[in-house]
């Protein structure tokens, strides 16, 4: 089965099959979006970005303004994404890298992914919290203007260890139990913190983490509440707050 015969299989079209990337199911509300293996990663694979509107010898992409469209059609009316990974080839390119990307084969599966946006990029993810800077500990100390470009206090999580603390205790928060899902429906779909209980930031040097013993399932507002004013609350200390508070 061809890339269309494969496309057409799922009720999806485009606007020109020699040149689009991107594919429409409009009865189904999905859109179908190929990624490259060469843009795929750990966290997530590249789709779409604003640098994509031109080659390399400066003139417009034809499929640019269909899979932009697209983009807006998930992020503002609610279409859902679906991925399928092409294999590259560079067999019709010079020694520079200049002349058109080839598909070698494709993967005849679609996976349903959630779009996540970075600057001027989007990313085809299985996990809205790829990195996220209102996870930075107020308490710590960072010269000026660099916050946005570090990574969760600026120590490398481990993504294999968030995704098996999440398997086990899901996405609910462990002090309130709060659930995006539930609250927002695919917006909120698989969102939410994790919590290290004891604080990388304490230990500075690397470590093999316990994603079940060490790792906690939070929403941000239970995050930034164990962090507040400089002091890291446990969950049970958190839950007796809460329920003070309450009354």
């Amino acid at each position: 089965m061809n890339r269309k015969k494969f496309i057409l299989s799922n009720g999806a079209v485009c606007d020109n099959w020699t040149w689009s990337w991107s594919f429409v199911n409009h009865n189904e509300k999905f859109i179908i979006f190929g990624a490259w293996d060469t843009n795929t990663k750990e966290n997530g694979a590249l789709i779409f970005s604003e640098k994509w509107q031109r080659k390399r010898n400066g003139s417009k992409r034809s499929a640019y303004p269909q899979s932009r469209e697209h983009i807006r059609l998930i992020e503002e009316e609610g279409y859902s994404l679906k991925v399928f990974r092409i294999i590259f080839s560079d067999e019709k390119q010079n020694m520079d890298g200049e002349g058109p990307s080839t598909i070698k084969g494709f993967e005849r599966v679609l996976t349903d992914k959630l779009l996540r946006k970075v600057e001027g990029d989007w990313y085809a993810v299985d996990d809205l919290y790829l990195s996220a800077p209102d996870e930075v500990d107020p308490s710590l100390k960072y010269i000026e203007g660099a916050v946005f470009q570090v990574l969760i206090n600026g120590y490398e999580r481990n993504l294999e260890a968030r995704k098996k603390c999440l398997d086990h205790y899901g996405f609910k928060c462990s002090v309130c139990a709060f659930d995006f899902e539930e609250e927002y429906g695919v917006l909120g779909k698989r969102y939410i913190h994790v919590h290290h209980l004891i604080p990388l930031a304490e230990i500075a040097q690397e470590y093999e983490v316990d994603p079940i013993k060490d790792l906690r399932p939070l929403c941000p507002n239970c995050h930034a509440m164990i962090h507040r004013l400089g002091v890291v609350r446990t969950i049970e200390e958190l839950q007796e707050i809460r329920q003070a508070a309450r009354g």
